[in-house]
């Protein structure tokens, strides 16, 4: 194999190790604000595990960030939860953050 083989199968591993990474970034993420969301709308148990899945599940039809927020601001809403799309977002950013760390990505 020559060196220039060599180099596009070393960014091909690379691409896909980081795409990987995100993907786990990204699912972490939106468990964690699932769970969030749960606990503000007072879910407990295996109905807020439920709702985090929802939430954190890429079968729901939750395409980006702007549905998520969405869906939770909805749920928020018909709740009386006092909690806004400006502060989902917020979290959003912040369990973003933490996923990061947990999983030993660089900033």
């Amino acid at each position: 194999m020559s060196g220039l083989d060599e180099r596009e199968k070393d960014f091909e591993r690379k691409f896909e190790h980081e795409q990987e990474l995100a993907f786990k970034v990204k699912a972490r993420r939106n468990h964690l604000l699932g769970s969030w969301a749960a606990e503000k709308l007072g879910l407990k148990g295996e109905t807020a595990q439920r709702y985090a899945a929802t939430i954190a599940d890429p079968a729901q039809h939750l395409h980006g960030d702007a549905e998520i927020v969405k869906k939770i601001a909805a749920d928020f809403k018909s709740k009386g939860v006092a909690l806004d799309a400006a502060r989902i977002r917020l979290e959003l950013e912040a369990f973003a953050a933490a996923a990061k760390k947990a999983l030993g990505v660089p900033k």
